[in-house]
């Protein structure tokens, strides 16, 4: 879907048509209804270029390999090409821009989601769409087994798992993503709580400490031996919350973002009795991921840089950012999510579950790395191994060694 360059040179005031790639997303579909209050209010012509994940992947290796300038302002995905696009130089640098413009207030953003968009101290992007992960339990269940609150840390969890699995036969005391590659997501919040993560402070492969040890041991023994019965694993987020929405779960740790299929009728079975609480606390506290899933950065080829930054700022400004917020979108400003109004469409408990998430949450889900699929391939191999019951321990320090030489290669 080439589009023709419309003029305009260096990164000064360039053209008044803005050319802007977005993907496939409910954010995208609210900012083009409102688009021509932005080009009302800019002066400025914005062409769009819509495409679902797949096509913007190969649209953005072809473009941004080849240098070219007809990608103004770009959608991306912090967690899974960020560090490959700024390694590149393909993001503009934005530090000067947050920091020089009062209006935009870049310090509303919230560290998690703004850490995953800065790349070697510069800014290069800005989070337009954030995931927390949540507690989602059948609150019936736990009624019925003398539970009055859901489980405040993970060994309440495992507690309370327990004990409604014996008083409902049939029913799996816990349920999350198995799949190798998948489930590393959702188990990032448990690693972290445990006080892990994958990468230590001096950038060395961290994945058999004794915090990611207890980790793997939790969440793939929590699967082994409350899960659902004959569990496959090659689960991702569908096959999960499938099974909690068919009544077979009473707990499910999952992105806040997929709330609805638990929560709507014609999805779920246990729509009417569905709850929602903060990611339970392990030893090292609650600490879930909070996330930017898609942010806004500028084309560093782009002849516009200036008007795409106009767009940056209307479409990721404070108005916007409640509207979008409104509609379902969760963003990454503080001041919105300490509006009311912001959170006033959501089920009042996970709205809540949510808030706690952006205060104490990690800036990634995954680790940061170029090659982002190979790593999770690898550091995901220990959460498999302790499901199926095998040596988690064994099996973290051989990931340790494969992963420290992944990266090793990376740093070449």
């Amino acid at each position: 879907m080439g589009l023709t360059a419309c003029g305009g040179g260096g990164s000064g005031e360039g053209s008044d048509t803005l050319r802007i790639t977005l993907v496939n997303h409910v954010w995208t579909e609210n900012i083009k209804q409102a688009l021509p209050e932005f080009e009302k209010q800019s002066g400025l012509k914005v062409e769009v270029t819509q495409l679902g994940e797949d096509q913007l992947s190969d649209q953005y290796n072809v473009k941004l390999n080849a240098g070219s300038s007809d990608i103004d302002v770009m959608m991306y995905r912090p967690l899974q090409e960020g560090k490959l696009f700024a390694k590149n130089k393909y993001l503009a640098d934005l530090t000067d821009r947050t920091k020089s413009d009062a209006g935009f207030e870049f310090g509303d953003f919230q560290p998690g989601p703004v850490e995953a968009t800065t790349y070697e101290d510069k800014v290069v992007g800005v989070p337009i769409i954030t995931e927390q992960e949540v507690l989602y339990y059948r609150k019936d269940l736990l009624e019925k087994s003398g539970f009055t609150t859901p489980p405040k840390t993970l060994d309440e969890l495992k507690a309370q798992a327990t004990k409604v699995e014996a008083d409902n036969p049939g029913v799996a005391g816990f349920v999350a993503r198995t799949g190798k590659a998948a489930a590393v997501t959702q188990f990032s919040s448990f690693l972290y709580s445990f006080g892990g993560d994958f990468v230590d402070g001096s950038g060395k492969s961290s994945v058999n400490t004794p915090q990611a040890k207890q980790a793997y041991a939790y969440y793939g023994g929590m699967l082994k031996d409350h899960g659902p019965e004959n569990i496959s694993t090659d689960m991702s987020w569908s096959e999960a919350m499938a099974i909690f929405t068919q009544g077979k779960a009473a707990f499910y740790t999952e992105a806040n973002s997929l709330y609805k299929n638990a929560t709507d009728p014609a999805k779920s079975k246990v729509s009417d009795t569905v709850g929602f609480a903060p990611f339970p606390a392990g030893p090292a506290g609650s600490k879930p991921y909070n996330i930017p899933s898609w942010a806004l950065g500028v084309n560093d080829a782009s002849e516009n840089k200036d008007n795409a930054w106009k767009f940056i700022q209307w479409a990721a400004g404070k108005e916007q950012s409640l509207v979008q917020q409104k509609a379902g979108v969760p963003g990454a400003r503080a001041s919105v999510w300490a509006n009311p109004e912001a959170t006033s469409t959501y089920p009042k408990d996970l709205a809540e579950a949510t808030t706690v998430s952006t205060a104490n949450g990690v800036g990634h889900d995954r680790p940061l790395v170029v090659k982002v699929a190979e790593a999770r391939e690898i550091v995901g191999q220990p959460i498999v191994d302790a499901i199926t019951g095998k040596d988690s321990a064994a099996s973290a320090d051989a990931a340790n060694e494969a992963f420290q030489k992944f990266l090793d290669d990376e740093a070449k």
